[in-house]
């Protein structure tokens, strides 16, 4: 069976845990209070598709959703140890996101050796956003950038997730071909 680790990152109060949530389907998401996340949460859920091209399976997911609390960035190299996947997630009406969305890009792609077709970034709009302020950084230019709202597109979050998974998978068999290749040689 697939399997892949799923790193969900950025600043705090982005929304993330909530986009963690609709996307395992783990709780509603409707109206609950501000709760911030302490190190790390772990879903672990299936999700089916046509992961390499031809036919459908399932594969086990581990989301992991990280704190946006820098008090927790001495846990980020094991959070980020053997993920095959980042999502970043914003508020784009918090300027302050786009300095913290770089940190992040180079704490848990940059330095573990991922590629951008590997990442997803997420600008998050919520219901109170008003206005999109935040300019993504140079550094995410070629990261997959789309903006998801799950009271207007929630199909679209799912549809985006399931992007990135495909792309994920096709990057755990590229790199398993070669390490067969190399072990044959």
């Amino acid at each position: 069976m697939l399997k892949a680790k799923i790193v969900i990152v950025g600043p705090c109060d982005s929304g993330k845990s909530v986009l963690a949530n609709f996307i395992a389907e783990a709780s509603d998401i409707t109206g609950s209070a501000y709760h911030p996340t302490q190190g790390v949460r772990i879903l672990e859920f299936e999700s089916s598709g046509s992961w390499n091209g031809n036919r459908t399976t399932t594969a086990d997911i581990e989301l992991w959703d990280c704190s946006g609390d820098p008090k927790f960035d001495e846990c980020w190299p094991a959070i980020a140890k053997d993920a095959n996947g980042v999502v970043f997630v914003y508020n784009p009406d918090k300027l302050a996101h786009e300095k913290e969305l770089e940190t992040w890009y180079s704490h848990f792609v940059y330095s573990q050796g991922l590629k951008d077709a590997q990442c997803l970034l997420l600008c998050n709009f919520k219901p109170s956003t008003a206005v999109k302020r935040v300019t993504v950084p140079d550094v995410l230019a070629k990261v997959r950038h789309v903006d998801s709202n799950l009271d207007t597109d929630p199909d679209g979050v799912k549809r985006d997730f399931k992007a990135l998974l495909v792309k994920v998978f096709s990057s755990i068999s590229h790199r398993q071909n070669e390490e067969e290749l190399s072990i044959i040689q």
